[in-house]
């Protein structure tokens, strides 16, 4: 197969993503500055208001140990993996359309660029918004990407 036809197969290899990939920030930008708050602040009226956390683990494992209601602990901590897996299995195709070869996007980059996108939403949270910056939220969005580009990974193996 022609380098140009190996193009062209892996841009529409997955059309839709571009696409999906606008739905999925538009949710995204929702769920963390409109949803309802499932954390330590409950708004202007709670406990935690405009706070922080920027010890890493220490909201992890406080909601880990003293949670009695696990539904809590999946919507915070497995809820913060799932709201960015989208974004590392989704972006490298949008970056793909403007890429001069074939090869895969990289892991680390994607990785370090949910880290950003999430150091940048905990920053605007806390700056705007009656919630809680916090570091842990930052490590569970980044490991989210990190899963999804690996799914990206798996799924560009499968198809190629």
């Amino acid at each position: 197969m022609a380098k140009n036809q190996k193009r062209s197969k892996l841009k529409t290899s997955f059309p839709m993503a571009p696409w999906l990939f606008i739905i999925y920030f538009i949710v995204l930008i929702y769920i963390t500055f409109f949803a309802w708050n499932y954390g330590a602040s409950l708004g202007p009226i709670g406990p935690g208001g405009r706070n922080y956390n920027i010890q890493p683990l220490l909201t992890i494992k406080n909601i880990t140990l003293y949670s009695n209601d696990f539904s809590m602990i999946f919507r915070i901590i497995i809820g913060n993996i799932l709201l960015f897996i989208p974004f590392g299995f989704l972006f490298p195709f949008v970056i793909e359309r403007f890429k001069y070869d074939d090869k895969p996007v990289r892991i680390i980059p994607i990785t370090i660029m949910a880290m950003f996108l999430s150091f940048f939403i905990e920053l605007n949270q806390f700056a705007f918004t009656y919630r809680v910056a916090n570091i842990d939220d930052i490590i569970l969005n980044t490991t989210g990407g990190f899963i999804g580009v690996i799914l990206y990974r798996i799924f560009r193996l499968i198809r190629k």
